[in-house]
């Protein structure tokens, strides 16, 4: 049984949500960022407990209803960023309200408020994710990548890969050529 918690973002969030399920002895496998794995099903009264426990520390527990909908939001982005041959041409808030049958508003908002994030930036850490990997490749110019990801100009990729990474897309490639030639990979 999966829980999702909201507002949990680092390894001390980790250790107070594994300290409160070991106060209520409930036996986890898995705890990653956001979500908890238990090993088995757990009572309304455990619910209740571990969920006022969680709020005292800041953190909260998601409905399933909730939760369900921003791994759906997730999922439609990591597919078609990293997934799919060529980006839809609509925009990609058309393309997740059509998919997922619900107002972009809405899905934004829930998002927004469970993940702790924007939908765009969500979108934007992907598509530099995709990028990376293109680049390391080494298959594509960065005009094609650009082109590839529906990007205005290259110019524009350009800005925001360095906005989020700190390197040029050009520099990274080379920091990652040098890392793997000189761990003997190319």
């Amino acid at each position: 049984m999966k829980l999702y918690i909201k507002y949990m973002v680092s390894i001390r969030c980790k250790m107070i949500v594994k300290a409160e399920l070991d106060k209520l002895g409930l036996h986890y496998g898995v705890v990653e960022i956001g979500e908890v794995e238990l090993k088995e099903p757990i009572s309304a009264r455990q619910h209740e407990e571990l969920k006022s426990a969680l709020t005292k520390s800041g953190l909260a527990l998601l409905d399933d209803r909730k939760s369900t909908l921003i791994k759906k939001i997730k999922g439609a982005i990591i597919d078609v960023v990293h997934y799919s041959e060529e980006m839809p041409k609509k925009n990609l808030s058309d393309y997740l309200s059509e998919k997922l049958d619900y107002d972009y508003t809405y899905l934004a908002n829930q998002f927004s408020e469970s993940a702790g994030i924007t939908v765009e930036q969500f979108i934007i850490a992907q598509n530099i994710e995709r990028v990376k990997g293109l680049l390391i490749l080494g298959e594509l110019t960065l005009t094609q990548i650009s082109y590839k990801l529906n990007y205005s100009s290259v110019a524009h990729l350009s800005n925001q890969f360095k906005k989020v990474t700190g390197l040029t897309p050009s520099l990274y490639k080379k920091m990652k050529q040098k890392r793997s030639a000189t761990n003997g990979l190319v």
